[in-house]
């Protein structure tokens, strides 16, 4: 029987085989690669980047997640520290978006590319409608050989409509897209055991087949005034990427040729190997374009029968009901420890589920005084994290 290190191998071989045979492409560059303390865009950086996607594009198609506009407002308006208010966010991303996407302009049409900006919320990948409107213009693009440049739309993002970080959004719009490949391009080289920075004893990973725990504490949060993202956001978009059946590069964005090396299979930067089984498109929404609306807490049994068997949830395995919620809206499912397992569209809203929970399916009626579902998640809204 094969070892788990020979397996990891054998998965991390295939992925990079995987990976050069991508054609469509999602890159994304973190403020800290296209923007100088201070200053605002950086040219010769972004020129770099320009050149580089120019150089993988002749037969694939490329999508550029940017961040940047925060920090090119901040040097525009002469601020020495980050804004810390949504309002002053707001305007300083206003200010320097604009400024960035120029610099975009003129370095892609040094290439003969044109570019086009798409700015998003979590509104828009949240409702249905809006997601494949979304992803329809984000085709259209990429139909004309337009490089789209994607940033979330901090104009007018608050808390509660926020992705919240680029990687993140950049999982999203590989999911969106259908890519084949998530490149994140950033300061290091890949993913460390331990901040190399810290400890010399740190080795960096060539291949991880699956964000576990260990996996995940290996990240250490940061943020440097410019940057919001850190290693673990990128932990948080590889497990995206991952369900989506997409791989996921971390690698470092200072090296000229990096994105050509990484599509010819060479091992750069950190592979995460993705998910065999991909999900459907649908079922890709529901796990992640959607924040959960309200959670579910489960018993063993009906874990059980949910992770192992692709059974639906029915209300005589709910053991507890948290948030105010409506019929249709997504809801996280949790086991008996509080961790979240899977995700799924709700038959029975808030205040119904609370009644029936833990019933079986023929005291739904006599609860309720009505029954319009025997299951609370059909297994065909039900996704499995």
């Amino acid at each position: 029987m094969a070892s788990r290190g020979e397996l990891s191998h054998h998965a991390g071989a295939e992925a990079r085989r995987a990976i050069a045979k991508a054609r469509r492409i999602v890159v994304k560059v973190g403020s800290g690669l296209v923007t100088a303390p201070g200053l605002g865009p950086d040219p010769d950086r972004i020129e770099q980047l320009a050149s580089d996607i120019a150089a993988i594009r002749r037969d694939r198609e490329v999508a550029l997640v940017s961040s940047g506009a925060i920090a090119t407002g901040m040097a525009r308006l002469a601020l020495a520290e980050r804004p810390r208010s949504i309002p002053e966010k707001q305007a300083a991303a206003a200010v320097g978006q604009s400024a960035l996407m120029w610099q975009y302009e003129i370095a892609f049409k040094r290439h003969g590319l044109a570019v086009g900006q798409v700015l998003l919320t979590a509104q828009d990948i949240g409702d249905r409608t809006r997601y494949l409107n979304a992803r329809n213009t984000l085709l259209a693009l990429l139909g004309f050989g337009v490089v789209p440049i994607v940033n979330e739309n901090d104009t007018v993002a608050v808390e509660e409509i926020k992705v919240g970080d680029n990687d993140n959004l950049s999982a999203l719009v590989a999911s969106l897209i259908e890519a084949d490949l998530l490149v994140l391009l950033t300061d290091v080289d890949g993913l460390y055991t331990a901040d190399p920075a810290r400890d010399p004893g740190a080795t960096k990973l060539d291949i991880v087949d699956a964000v576990t725990d260990e996996i995940v504490a290996m990240a250490g949060a940061h943020e440097d005034g410019r940057s919001v993202g850190g290693m673990a956001t990128k932990l948080q978009a590889a497990q995206k990427a991952a369900t989506s059946g997409v791989p996921m590069v971390i690698a470092s964005g200072h090296e000229a040729g990096t994105l050509a090396r990484i599509l010819a299979g060479e091992a750069v930067g950190t592979c995460f190997v993705p998910r065999a089984d991909r999900l459907g498109a649908r079922k890709r929404w529901i796990a992640f374009a959607v924040p959960p609306q309200g959670r579910l807490t489960v018993d063993d049994g009906a874990a059980r029968a949910l992770m192992r068997q692709g059974r639906s949830l029915l209300p005589s395995g709910i053991t507890r009901v948290d948030g105010e919620f409506g019929a249709g809206d997504v809801v996280g499912v949790l086991d008996a420890e509080g961790r979240e397992f899977a995700r799924g569209l709700v038959n029975f809203d808030a205040g119904e589920l609370r009644r029936i929970r833990g019933a079986k399916t023929q005291e739904i009626e006599p609860r309720l005084g009505y029954k319009s579902f025997d299951e609370v998640i059909h297994r065909d809204n039900l996704v499995i994290l």
